[in-house]
């Protein structure tokens, strides 16, 4: 029986007597069954589509009933379709009367049922095509029950009749059923009397498709054998949970259909991608025939409950079946976290059926494995699955069968290519918690993300970054999950893998949440006597994330407790982290002199254990100190040591960074024509380091104010056009500058202006540019104040500012600036 069917415990329109006659009750049993597979419906559709209970149907086409009551007749007759003589035929030989009748006509009598419509499979259909045409033997469309691999077959089978002289066939196999059930059933569709016939009616080459064949795979595997030993040009489609095994079987996996992306937001952009086109075309079915879908339809709702249920096409039928009483957004809320349940008591199967008739298909040890998998949110590779089930199973067979079955997905050809559908992993933690093994499950899922972040973080930094946040990237939701549960449960876990995790933070934009989850974390008491460097790793991590948000002045003493520990112990890369952060943070709050002693140690520590790319980190961040004392040959001579190091510790990033600032110490100078050139030449090496474009923005403004300032004020206004474009903003007064416009776009406006005698309106950008008054550079404010003295109406006051931002914060101006005051 197919799972969630069932019969009444008693066969409707039948009594439970012995059939009159042995050879009666088959006679009959084999035309029903013929005229069924004429149909293509399977014994539980033929039940539910005539009323009659399935056990009723399966006993008459197995001639263990008795002589069915003419009710009975009537029903079946009206569920198959039948007319005319076939009708008279069909009472007959229920009657017991007459010869056996004929079965249903095959090519040019018999034809293949008219397919139904497939949504986004035609690139399949396509290939299968070619694939029928180019060889004999046996090939098993697979996969996941409800996935489509009937509709595909027929589909196919329907499509590649031309090809076959001889016609195409198709038969359904039926739980239960004999080698000789499934002879008589093969003879009649291919219009041979008898077994010994079938060679003679395969002279020529035809194309057999046999349903549902993992239903009695012994009987299939024995018939198979046989016919293909008499007719090698026959050619077969079959279709199966899993292969069949048989010899020269070539297997042929289905998965589900495509999704939509989550960011889809039209019926239109839905309508494009196929499962969500299903859902539509079902779901406009059930509600009127021939209906459109609402204009107001919620897509957000409808795209995230296709995605939901995995592009599984019998899930989105069942789904879209409830479309008479329920919108999207009602099924997601009802239906999203209890996919299992969909299906009930008034369908044939529920999508539990669907999953456990699979699972049952594994062995002990591979519904193990399974259960274990449920814990990964989303994409995993064989590494990650060795890991989290250990040494229990051998984990590529398992996997293989895994994916066989469609239990599993392969999405994609890198390494984290392999997911499970959300129906799928409900159930597998469904029967991990039957079994009591969801505690230890997820234990060791946190402990295998806490492995696997220790092990990349140290790679998010340099060229490496960008390629190692989109590794974590792709576990995201499995790191977030595993740092909630051992939070709870395992604490020191979580520690271990909140510590790895700022970085990731930062450049997510999480900095503020992060720095939550650590501070909860060692504020916890259980962690009390965790690793005392760990702790320091973590105390180090909320510095470096509040830092981000412009907090890091109250974190100060966990940094230099962190580096207290890391100092003690000997742990280099964390007293050199622990230093840059703490330069960081101190030269942002005014306290330069020990910014500047942090950065003088960093650089002695990078260059004493030669690590080549600290060293030139250090360097790069010493300049500022240089330029606040206007030592700028000082700052040349870091930055050729910079673009030096850099090129040793190959990192083209951090190369173009300091072509970028020898571009700003030139201006500086007054070297406007070199400092274009030079910034030109950073802004194509960022690009090709795959810079962010907020680094190659900041350059183009460099070169945009050294053009202005050197007069060739064409190119200036280019490139303030091209800086605009990529910010967005097209503003052209001082007044609304600060909504849309960073320093440097002020800066060459306020120039341009006075470049062109033009005093008010250069003092008006002026005065825009200096309000990143306690920005994180105070040099910026400083040449603004310059600009602002020299055009400005209240120069008086513009000069009292200037020197109280200079006494403040210990800049001092450059000889061209001083020169600048008179």
């Amino acid at each position: 029986m197919t799972p969630g069917q069932s019969g009444p415990a008693e066969p409707v329109g039948t009594t439970r007597a012995e059939p009159e006659s042995a050879d009666e009750a088959a006679t009959f049993g084999a035309l029903l069954r013929a005229h069924r597979h004429a149909a293509r419906l399977t014994q539980s559709e033929l039940a539910a589509r005539s009323g009659l209970g399935i056990r009723t149907v399966r006993d008459l086409e197995h001639g263990r009933a008795a002589r069915p009551q003419r009710t009975t007749v009537e029903l079946l007759a009206t569920a198959l379709g039948l007319t005319g003589r076939a009708v008279t035929d069909f009472f007959a030989a229920a009657r017991g009367h007459g010869p056996q009748p004929p079965a249903p006509p095959r090519p040019g009598g018999y034809a293949l049922p008219t397919p139904p419509l497939l949504f986004g499979r035609e690139e399949e259909v396509a290939a299968l095509l070619a694939h029928l045409g180019a060889q004999s033997g046996l090939t098993t469309l697979v996969g996941l029950a409800g996935v489509g691999k009937s509709a595909l077959a027929l589909t196919a089978a329907y499509a590649a009749q031309p090809l076959f002289p001889g016609g195409a066939v198709a038969i359904s196999i039926a739980a239960g059923d004999t080698a000789a059930d499934i002879r008589e059933v093969l003879c009649a569709v291919l219009d041979a009397a008898r077994p010994a016939e079938l060679p003679t009616r395969l002279q020529e080459p035809v194309l057999l498709m046999m349903d549902a064949a993992d239903r009695s795979p012994e009987a299939f595997a024995e018939v198979l054998a046989d016919v293909l030993a008499i007719t090698p040009t026959l050619r077969v489609l079959a279709s199966a949970r899993a292969p069949l095994g048989l010899p020269g079987e070539r297997v042929w996996p289905v998965g589900p259909l495509a999704l939509p992306p989550a960011e889809a937001s039209t019926l239109v952009e839905a309508e494009q991608h196929p499962a969500s086109a299903l859902f539509l075309a079902r779901w406009q079915q059930v509600r009127r025939q021939g209906s459109a879908a609402p204009a107001d339809v919620e897509v957000g709702a409808l795209v995230a409950l296709v995605r939901r249920l995995g592009g599984l096409p019998l899930a989105i039928e069942l789904a879209a079946a409830r479309g008479r009483v329920l919108d999207p957004a009602e099924m997601l809320a009802r239906y999203g976290h209890r996919l299992l349940e969909l299906g009930g008591a008034d369908d044939l199967v529920t999508l539990r059926d669907v999953v456990t008739a699979s699972y049952r298909l594994l062995e002990p040890s591979q519904r193990m494995a399974l259960r274990s998998l449920s814990a990964f949110g989303y994409r995993w590779s064989i590494e990650l699955a060795e890991e989290l089930i250990g040494q229990r199973v051998d984990v590529v067979p398992a996997l293989e069968r895994l994916v066989d079955l469609g239990l599993v997905q392969v999405r994609g050809s890198g390494a984290l290519r392999f997911v499970l559908l959300d129906v799928v992993r409900e159930f597998a933690a469904e029967q991990a918690a039957a079994a009591g093994e969801t505690a230890g499950i997820r234990g060791r899922h946190a402990q295998v993300f806490a492995d696997f972040a220790d092990r990349n973080a140290p790679a998010m930094s340099g060229a490496t970054l960008a390629a190692t946040v989109a590794r974590f990237d792709d576990v995201a939701s499995d790191l977030w999950t595993a740092l909630a549960y051992a939070a709870e449960h395992e604490p020191v876990t979580a520690l271990r893998l909140a510590a790895k995790l700022p970085r990731w933070w930062r450049f997510r934009g999480r900095d503020q949440q992060g720095r939550q989850w650590l501070r909860r974390l060692l504020d916890d008491p259980r962690i009390a006597d965790a690793d005392p460097q760990l702790r320091a790793w973590a105390d180090l991590g909320v510095m470096q994330l509040a830092a981000e948000h412009g907090a890091g002045q109250a974190e100060l003493p966990r940094a230099e407790q962190a580096l207290a520990s890391f100092v003690l112990v000997g742990d280099i890369a964390g007293e050199l982290a622990a230093r840059a952060v703490l330069q960081a943070v101190q030269q942002a709050i005014g306290a330069y002199d020990e910014a500047r002693r942090h950065g003088e140690a960093t650089l002695a520590l990078a260059t004493r254990t030669g690590r080549v790319r600290d060293m030139a980190i250090a360097q790069n961040n010493l300049i500022w100190h240089d330029l606040r004392n206007a030592d700028l040959a000082a700052a040349q001579r870091r930055l050729a040591a910079v673009e030096r190091l850099s090129a040793r510790a190959g990192e083209p990033e951090l190369r173009a960074l300091a072509r970028a600032n020898l571009a700003e110490v030139l201006r500086l100078e007054g070297r406007f024509d070199e400092s274009a050139r030079v910034g030109l030449q950073a802004v194509e090496m960022l690009a090709e380091a795959g810079d962010p474009s907020i680094h190659r923005r900041r350059v183009l403004g460099v070169v945009g104010l050294a053009y202005a300032q050197g007069g060739r004020l064409p190119e200036a206004e280019k490139v303030l056009a091209e800086i605009r474009s990529q910010l967005g903003g097209t503003v052209s007064e001082p007044d609304t500058a600060e909504r849309v416009e960073d320093w440097h776009c002020a800066m060459i406006e306020a120039t341009l202006a006075e470049q062109r005698g033009h005093r008010t309106l250069a003092a008006s950008w002026f005065t825009a540019a200096a309000r990143r008054d306690g920005g994180p550079d105070l040099r910026d404010v400083v040449e603004a104040l310059l600009g602002l003295v020299r055009t400005g109406a209240d120069q008086e006051e513009a000069l009292s500012r200037l020197w109280r931002l200079c006494e403040s914060s210990g800049i001092v101006l450059t000889e061209r600036q001083r020169a600048q005051l008179g």
